[in-house]
C-alpha cells in the first residue's frame, strides 16, 4: 500500500510563521517607544492590563498578558521595585495577591498614550478600518476556537 506523501505549506503561507512575522512587524515601533521608557514589552502589557481593568490577581494578569506565571512573578517584582505597581494581599483570601498600577505606572501609560495610539492608527490606516477590525475578529476567533490535537500515525 503506497503512502501519500504529505507536504507542509510553504513557509510563505504557514500560519505560525506568518503570525510571527506579523508580530515582529507590529512590535517594532512599540519596542522603540518602550525603549525610551525603559520598559520591556511584557512590563508594558502588564501595566496596560492593570490600567484598563484595575486591580487584578496574578492568575488573571498572566492570562490577559499572555505570560507564564514564573515570568509574571519576576515582572511584578521588578515593576514593584520600580514603584510602577503595588502588591497587596487579597482582602478575602490572604493567600492570593492583588496587583494595582501605581500613580507612577499610570503616568508611564499616559506619557506613551499619544505615541501608542498613533502606532495603532498607522496599522488601522494601512489595512483600512473594516479589514483591521476583521483581522482582530479573526484572530479572536482563532484564539477562542478549539484546540486541534496532533494525531500520531
Amino acid at each position: 500500500m503506497a503512502r501519500t506523501k504529505l507536504q507542509l505549506p510553504s513557509t510563505r503561507r504557514s500560519l505560525p510563521i506568518a503570525l510571527m512575522r506579523s508580530r515582529e512587524k507590529v512590535m517594532a515601533p512599540i519596542r522603540d517607544m518602550l525603549r525610551a521608557s525603559g520598559l520591556t514589552e511584557q512590563q508594558w502589557r502588564v501595566l496596560r492590563i492593570l490600567s484598563e481593568f484595575g486591580p487584578q490577581d496574578l492568575t488573571e494578569i498572566a492570562r490577559q498578558a499572555c505570560l507564564l506565571m514564573p515570568s509574571l512573578s519576576r515582572i511584578i517584582r521588578s515593576l514593584a521595585q520600580n514603584g510602577l505597581v503595588i502588591r497587596a494581599s487579597d482582602t478575602k483570601d490572604r493567600r492570593r495577591q492583588t496587583v494595582v498600577i501605581s500613580p507612577a505606572g499610570q503616568h508611564l501609560i499616559d506619557d506613551n498614550l499619544v505615541q501608542a495610539t498613533q502606532i495603532a492608527a498607522n496599522y488601522r490606516n494601512q489595512l483600512g478600518a473594516e479589514r483591521y477590525e476583521l483581522l482582530l475578529d479573526l484572530l479572536t476567533e482563532l484564539e477562542q476556537g478549539p484546540p486541534y490535537p496532533v494525531k500520531r500515525a
